[in-house]
């Protein structure tokens, strides 16, 4: 069984790219903070590099920004390539099944200007 599910702030917004073959494609970094705090009592974070296909990669492109909170599911994917020396190496990525807008910076500062007295 191959499952992640991810929950993080979105690090740089969107782009949506269309391949030749018309697929669309867009590439994020989820920053998911982790559960517990590191020996200087700060909680430490991971980017995770997600890909997006077709339709997710479309919404993300139009609804998603920089800050925002977004959920992930998908699976986990590894790839193997060779740099400029010749050394093989191994990266992995999420492979986005589904994505959920949880927050965003845009509606938080919305909601803070609406209770405000004019």
């Amino acid at each position: 069984m191959n499952n992640v599910v991810l929950v993080g702030r979105i690090t740089k917004d969107p782009e949506c790219d269309e391949k030749e073959s018309g697929k669309k494609l867009t590439n994020i970094t989820v920053a998911v903070q982790r559960p517990f705090k590191n020996a200087d009592n700060l909680y430490d974070t991971d980017f995770i590099r997600c890909v997006l296909w077709n339709s997710i990669a479309e919404s993300a492109a139009e609804y998603c920004k920089t800050g925002d909170v977004i959920g992930v599911k998908g699976r986990l994917e590894s790839q193997t390539y060779e740099d400029k020396e010749g050394n093989v190496r191994y990266s992995m990525q999420v492979v986005a099944e589904r994505i959920s807008f949880l927050a965003s910076k845009k509606a938080k500062i919305s909601e803070t200007q609406e209770e405000e007295p004019c």
